[in-house]
C-alpha cells in the first residue's frame, strides 16, 4: 500500500497519507488547515531488488533503469545541498540537468525562463513577467528563514508523522 505525501501551503506542513491502491490523481484536503486540493509532493524513494516495466524496462523513462535513477537522486540531493537560490545561473544548471539526466522533455515556457536564468535574469522578474511556472501559492512571510530575503530561501516545512487515509 502506498504511502503519498503531500503539502499544504498555508500551513507549510508536508502530511503523509496511506492508500489502499495505487492513487495518481486523489488530492486531499489539509487535515490541519481544511485548505482543499493539497499538493502532491515527490518523496525520495527506495527500491528492493529490480522491478521492471515490459514496455522500458525499468520503471521509469524508456532506458532509465533503478541504477540511474538512484545515481540521478543522490547527484540531485548532493548537487542541491549546496545549490545557492541567490544565484540564478546555479539554480538554472541543476533544472538543464534533470531535464538532460531524465531526457524528458520542459515546456516552451519553462525552458524559456530556464533561458532567463541563465542569462542572470532574477527569477522574481521571470515569475513577474511570466507568471508562476512552479506553482501558485506564495509563502506566508514567517515561511523564511531568519536573515534571509523576503521570496529566498524559505524554512524548511514542517513533516506531520500522522498517517491518514487517502
Amino acid at each position: 500500500m502506498p504511502i503519498y505525501e503531500f503539502y499544504c501551503p498555508d500551513c507549510h506542513t508536508i502530511f503523509n497519507f496511506l492508500s489502499k491502491r495505487v492513487d495518481t490523481t486523489s488530492q486531499p484536503d489539509c487535515p490541519q488547515c481544511g485548505l482543499a486540493k493539497i499538493k502532491r509532493q515527490v518523496s525520495r524513494f527506495a527500491t528492493v531488488g529490480k522491478a521492471t516495466d515490459p514496455t522500458t524496462g525499468g520503471d521509469g523513462p524508456e532506458g532509465f533503469d533503478d541504477a540511474k535513477m538512484a545515481g540521478l537522486m543522490e547527484m540531485m540531493s548532493r548537487e542541491s545541498s549546496d545549490l545557492d537560490e541567490e544565484n540564478p545561473r546555479q539554480v538554472a544548471q541543476m533544472l538543464r540537468k534533470l531535464q538532460e539526466a531524465t531526457g524528458e522533455p520542459l515546456g516552451e515556457r519553462a525552458q524559456e525562463a530556464i533561458r532567463r536564468m541563465e542569462s542572470g535574469e532574477s527569477p522574481e522578474k521571470i515569475e513577474e513577467e511570466m507568471g508562476d511556472l512552479f506553482g501558485d501559492e506564495a509563502p506566508a512571510d514567517d515561511d523564511f528563514a531568519p536573515g534571509s530575503r523576503r521570496g529566498r530561501r524559505r524554512k524548511p516545512p514542517a513533516v506531520d508523522e500522522t498517517l491518514y487515509d487517502l
